[in-house]
């Protein structure tokens, strides 16, 4: 039996900066994958239009997450790095989708269910704020992810509920319609699981919790220090796996170096500001070399744009193949 040839894709949205929990959870995977791997990344500018109203935001967004997989060493040579809307199929497929997408299934959409409980606990009409763009969200993405045959998918862990969605709805138009699409697995480093902010929560930009991946230097031990901690003293110990210092430190560190950094909190002796310090320090040194050649990008927006040109240029005759066999599939 052959193979099916393995193709992995993620996305990322053009919202803000990357912070570092998009690059544990997301984009240091798929860096690793691309050494070896056919990928697709692509910007997702399309999913940011909930959120922002602001074009140039969208726009500089796209070329900073598009500079930040590039500064990490993502393998263009292996890798189709695009933004979404250069792909207009991707639009037509999840149009299409939405026929053959149970509502129920969007009412329990994480996204949706959280701005709905949000309103009824304050007292207003559930719907409040929410557009449809929200509401089937999880139908784009899933149009995202089938709409390029992807057979792994790179995500954090809040991302989850998403992947299967995306294998909910391309099982159940199979189920009609044939073997069209490739129904895809998700990939979840359980290591990384979500990574917490400052404040304990999921580390998110909506939030205002997290530490942005190519932050300043001084910015950066800024937000380090902002770490929120217990009481502990110095002479006391401290439990690691509640520590939102060592959750963050054993992202970034060797096994050794985790190993030492356990037993200091477990020994005793050792304040969170020490910690503070050699979570700043083990950060910073990781994050140097990406940082200058980020900023190096920014200067020249113009090469960012030509590699998602090209990007998109590859992307779309695989979404345009799919997207026919789909419309032969349900038109005739």
């Amino acid at each position: 039996m052959t193979m099916k040839k393995q193709i992995i894709l993620t996305g990322v949205q053009a919202t803000g900066t990357p912070h570092i929990g998009n690059y544990v959870g997301a984009m240091r995977p798929m860096v690793e994958f691309s050494k070896s791997n056919d990928t697709i990344a692509f910007i997702a500018d399309l999913h940011a239009l909930n959120d922002v109203r602001d074009p140039k935001a969208i726009k500089q967004s796209t070329i900073n997450c598009a500079a930040t997989y590039i500064a990490l060493g993502l393998d263009l040579n292996r890798t189709m790095l695009f933004r979404q809307s250069d792909v207009p199929e991707v639009l037509q497929l999840s149009s299409l989708l939405m026929n053959v997408t149970p509502k129920g299934m969007m009412n329990r959409a994480h996204a949706y269910k959280a701005v709905t409980d949000k309103n009824e606990a304050e007292g207003k009409d559930k719907d409040v704020d929410v557009n449809m763009g929200l509401y089937t969200y999880p139908i784009l993405m899933a149009a995202d992810i089938l709409i390029y045959n992807s057979t792994l998918v790179p995500v954090g862990a809040d991302q989850k509920q998403h992947i299967e969605f995306a294998r909910d709805i391309a099982g159940s138009f199979n189920s009609i319609y044939g073997n069209i699409f490739t129904v895809p697995e998700g990939y979840i480093k359980e290591a990384a699981g979500l990574l917490p902010g400052l404040d304990g929560r999921k580390m998110s930009k909506s939030y205002g919790n997290s530490i942005q991946l190519f932050a300043p230097e001084s910015e950066l031990k800024k937000r380090v220090m902002q770490i929120v901690t217990d009481s502990k003293l110095p002479a006391e110990p401290k439990d690691p796996d509640s520590s939102i210092i060592f959750q963050i430190y054993s992202q970034f560190a060797t096994d050794s170096e985790i190993s030492e950094l356990r037993k200091r909190f477990t020994d005793g002796g050792m304040g969170y500001g020490d910690a503070k310090n050699l979570l700043f320090e083990k950060l910073n040194s990781t994050l140097a070399g990406p940082r200058e050649k980020y900023l190096g990008l920014l200067a020249n927006p113009e090469q960012v744009e030509d590699i998602l040109k090209s990007g998109a240029a590859k992307a779309r005759p695989l979404a345009q193949e799919t997207l026919a066999r789909v419309k032969r599939a349900m038109l005739g």
